[in-house]
């Protein structure tokens, strides 16, 4: 997660950083199984956002609160962790939203 954080961090807000990111995600769940339900959990939760923005006028406040917490999420998941925070990781990006 380190890498998508970092390269997360350095990108735009716009949708297309969050489709990309997508793709980054279908990446590293496919190159290591081990994360891969957590790369779907994280895939869509971005999905999400992005159908409902799709084709429609983003509100740069909408987009920066979005950006700030996708980028929130992803730095405070540990990928080294044992079980107990794993499971705690997936349970919280499972509850999050990108958008109110």
């Amino acid at each position: 997660m380190n890498d998508l954080h970092t390269w997360l961090s350095q990108q735009h807000h716009g949708l297309r950083t969050f489709r990309t990111f997508q793709q980054k995600l279908e990446t590293l769940g496919r190159d290591d199984p081990a994360q891969r339900g957590l790369c779907r959990l994280l895939s869509g939760l971005v999905g999400s956002y992005v159908e409902a923005f799709d084709e429609a006028p983003l509100p740069v406040e909408v987009a920066d609160g979005a950006y700030h917490r996708l980028l929130t999420l992803v730095a405070s998941i540990d990928l080294n962790a044992d079980a107990d925070r794993r499971i705690a990781d997936i349970n919280r990006v499972a509850e999050s939203r990108l958008w109110q």
